[in-house]
């Protein structure tokens, strides 16, 4: 897909430019074309090599809190909740403790242990599906809460925008904590929807019930307060919040005895490697938006979108950010280079690159997630599993978009 994607945006861009020339007279749309293939390329080096010491950092502090039990706290937080979504699970069963596991890895925002967790997790439901090449209910809600991003701490997303030079690069923290518990909810509730499974007991009911109380206050408390006041507020509570969760994994790093320097070095590693790693990816992918952009098709596209939403009445703003909404549930890296060239051209604090971090960060790629997960166990029909996963993906791009205009205007 990523592959169909990436040659699309060059055939595109072609066929916008001979256009440009051949209908319009422009012959200076190739010049322009090909001298966004040298600056993208340079953007996504700068880019990838400026994340180098931020990924670092919180790489570090992430494999700190790895160590320290961060994960294995919220595991038991989250446990009962869990054992009654996925009541195919047996008590006892390994399944159980990797889904948490798994699902905790992804708050705290660790790709490096998700990933291998939610392999793992998938394996041993296989266990205790009666179609092997049929997917089980437990696996399906497995992944659509994966893809949904149940994100706590959007690392990358922070990371992005400290390296495009944002006024505080943690602006998006609470819009993104709002988007992805819409994108999650959403995505339980139509899968427990369309699977008949039961959420009116009394414990399903006080976790589920409890985080919507908390964030329907948060947003109440937010629609109270004038533009400045809510930014001052926003900025407060974000960066409080991310400083006690580094100081919680301190904590816990000390009471676990974790050797401080040599675990944090560990996880820095991984960070360099990291940033190192995407430098090839970021570059393609900037490129080829870059083109299409220069090549005034990706303009007109949405030209085209923003006079439909003007005539219907509507702001258009949010028009800006909509191609990272579009390639997202096909594509990581698409979406990633989209967010960044977003940024790069019209600024990581204009309305488009904030509500472009935050759908990048309250969704996942659904397709990516269920070709890996269920093909990891050899499963061919996905029944309802692609209709609920974009269905939590539009959940959080509406989500993303509402939320962006209540704190970014």
């Amino acid at each position: 897909m990523l592959n169909r994607i990436w040659a699309g945006f060059f055939f595109v861009a072609f066929v916008a430019g001979l256009v440009r020339w051949l209908a319009l007279g422009e012959p200076g749309v190739w010049a322009a074309i090909v001298a966004s293939t040298f600056e993208m390329a340079k953007t996504g080096f700068e880019v990838s090599i400026g994340l180098t010491g931020v990924m670092c950092l919180w790489l570090g502090i992430m494999r700190l809190g790895e160590k320290g039990g961060a994960v294995e706290l919220l595991a038991r937080g989250f446990d009962p909740l869990l054992r009654r979504l996925f009541p195919g699970v047996p008590a006892g069963h390994p399944a159980g403790a990797s889904i948490v596991m798994n699902l905790s890895a992804n708050m705290l925002g660790l790709d490096n242990a998700a990933t291998p967790l939610g392999l793992k997790a998938m394996r041993e439901l296989q266990q205790l599906n009666p179609q092997p090449e049929t997917a089980s209910d437990d696996q399906i809600l497995f992944l659509v809460v994966n893809a949904s991003a149940v994100t706590v701490i959007p690392t990358a997303i922070m990371t992005y925008r400290a390296q495009l030079g944002a006024a505080d690069p943690t602006d998006v923290f609470l819009p993104l904590l709002i988007a992805t518990f819409c994108s999650t909810m959403v995505g339980i509730l139509v899968t427990a929807r369309v699977q008949k499974l039961p959420l009116g007991n009394p414990v399903t009911l006080a976790y589920l019930g409890g985080v919507t109380l908390v964030v329907g206050a948060l947003v109440g408390y937010c629609l109270t307060l004038d533009k400045s006041a809510l930014e001052r507020q926003t900025s407060l509570l974000a960066n409080l919040t991310i400083f006690s969760l580094i100081v919680g994994f301190l904590l816990l790093a000390a009471w676990r005895r974790v050797p401080f320097y040599e675990t944090f070095v560990e996880g820095a590693k991984e960070g360099f490697t990291v940033a190192v790693g995407i430098i090839p990816y970021l570059v393609a992918m900037l490129v080829a938006v870059g083109v299409l952009r220069a090549s005034g098709a990706l303009d007109q596209a949405l030209d085209a979108v923003r006079f439909v939403v003007g005539r219907v009445g509507l702001d258009g703003r949010w028009v800006d950010a909509l191609p990272v909404a579009l390639v997202r549930p096909l594509s990581g890296s698409g979406s990633r280079g989209l967010v960044i060239e977003i940024m790069k051209t019209l600024g990581p604090d204009s309305f488009a690159g904030r509500l472009a971090c935050v759908i990048q960060g309250s969704t996942e790629t659904t397709f990516y997630v269920l070709a890996v997960y269920f093909g990891s166990v050899g499963i061919k029909n996905t029944r309802h599993a692609i209709a609920c996963g974009l269905t939590a993906e539009l959940a959080g791009f509406l989500g993303a978009v509402a939320v962006s205009y209540l704190f970014f205007g």
